[in-house]
């Protein structure tokens, strides 16, 4: 892995014509990299310090319209300008792309100069800082899941994203021959997200054909957050190079396993684990249960943040090893939220509900936010489930978007953790997605009652 990289340091390679291009970037609302190139002389001189983008960036959705509804802007406001200010901490060589290096910024208000508090950024350092606060540190890590297809992004969609053909032919779970074919691939990336600073472990084949696993290194909450931004976005611009298509749609086939991206957490005290106990029988202590009842009560308020748009939902069925109901075992892959590590330093939780297409900052922002009330109000933590959890018809994970943002919309907690406009802007997202689908005849529809009805 290679050094961080300093400002001087960027300086210096500008200096030396090995940087001429610098990607200034935000993450939006939908978890993509969204900003500017600049010629990397105007950075080092000025434009390290601020730019600007267009206040609709933060309340759009996946096509990029302006629908209306936001409180934050508008048609009528005239939609303004928001500052991009770069976190120079967060600089790092491209190495995917030639003589270019990346920064990530906060949003800010044009005019108080104050972070913009439904920015994914700002949403989840709220709740690192109130665990800093509280003494602790947050920890976490994403299982970041994908599809690698045959073809390139614009074949798929010249042909109207039909007869969809994935790199590989037969489900390469652990299958080192068949992830060989996908070496091309998957060599680059690993390579690439190391020598950018990135912890990389290990790629691996998951449970379907054309199917890999992204795994990085714990770390803080912010951190995890910044490397599964920049992973994502670096997986679909280098399959791309290679003539391939990455895809991180949960659910492409109904027929087919979906992707998910399962969240790895524990908070730390002084540099120690805070959840290791080890008077306890599974090594737990009385802290991590307050925060694992808080994960489990608050699991339908936070859902849609995990599972933000209507295909997030197809994901959810029995015998996938995609969770159905929000209920806790000790390494069973079955439940919602797995126990690992028991018994050791390591012991943490592991949220199985979060699909490929989550905003980590989002996730994992309503996910602290969870786990510190459930500290707060000292919750108790039921006893662990058994067996194959998808037998019960309790506790179900919300079915549908609708749902989830029913469950959005009513959560006391989130409003109180991150504001009540935060919470409305983020229904409203979840609304217009809903008034999209429903507005579209779908080929399933046709295909079912073209001659039948």
């Amino acid at each position: 892995m290679s050094a961080k990289m300093t400002f001087d340091d960027l300086q210096d390679l500008v200096a030396k014509r090995e940087i001429d291009t610098v990607l200034v970037c935000f993450v939006d609302m939908q978890g993509r990299l969204m900003g500017k190139r600049f010629h990397a002389g105007h950075f080092v001189a000025s434009a390290w310090e601020e730019t600007h983008c267009c206040n609709y960036l933060l309340a759009t959705d996946l096509e990029m319209s302006t629908p209306d509804g936001f409180a934050s802007t508008s048609w009528e406001r005239g939609y303004g300008d928001y500052v991009m200010k770069p976190d120079l901490t967060t600089l790092r060589p491209v190495p995917w792309l030639a003589a270019t290096a990346m920064v990530l910024c906060d949003i800010l208000d044009h005019n108080t100069h104050e972070e913009v508090p439904h920015s994914p950024r700002a949403m989840l350092k709220r709740q690192v800082a109130r665990l800093a606060e509280m003494g602790f540190d947050a920890m976490t890590a994403t299982e970041l899941e994908f599809f690698l297809f045959e073809k390139s992004y614009e074949e798929i969609s010249k042909s109207g994203f039909r007869d969809l053909a994935p790199l590989s032919v037969y489900n390469e779970d652990y299958n080192i021959f068949q992830t060989t074919k996908e070496e091309h691939v998957m060599r680059p990336i690993r390579n690439h997200l190391w020598d950018a600073g990135l912890p990389i472990e290990c790629t691996k084949g998951e449970a379907e054909a054309g199917q890999e696993e992204l795994n990085i290194k714990y770390a803080d909450a912010m951190k995890t957050a910044e490397y599964h931004s920049i992973a994502k976005h670096a997986v679909k611009e280098i399959a791309w190079q290679q003539g391939h298509a990455a895809s991180f749609l949960p659910k492409w086939h109904q027929s087919k396993a979906g992707s998910s991206s399962h969240v790895h957490q524990s908070l730390w005290k002084d540099g120690k684990p805070a959840f290791a106990d080890d008077s306890d029988d599974l090594g737990m202590s009385e802290l991590m249960k307050h925060y694992m009842a808080g994960l489990l009560k608050y699991a339908p308020d936070y859902t849609y943040f995990m599972a933000p748009y209507i295909n997030s939902y197809k994901r959810f069925m029995k015998g996938t090893f995609a969770p159905t109901r929000v209920i806790w075992s000790v390494d069973n892959r079955t439940a919602g939220f797995r126990l690992c590590g028991q018994n050791s330093k390591a012991i943490r939780v592991e949220c199985r509900i979060p699909g490929s297409d989550m905003n980590p900052y989002l996730a994992m922002a309503g996910m602290l936010a969870a786990g510190i009330a459930g500290i707060e109000e000292k919750l108790s933590l039921q006893a662990p489930a058994t067996g194959d959890i998808y037998q019960g018809d309790t506790g179900m994970i919300p079915g549908n978007l609708r749902d989830a943002r029913e469950t959005l919309l009513a959560s006391a907690m989130l409003r109180k953790a991150l504001g009540d406009d935060v919470v409305d802007h983020y229904a409203r997202a979840a609304e217009v997605e809903i008034e999209e689908f429903d507005r579209v005849v779908t080929d399933w529809e046709i295909a079912r009652g073209f001659e039948r009805v």
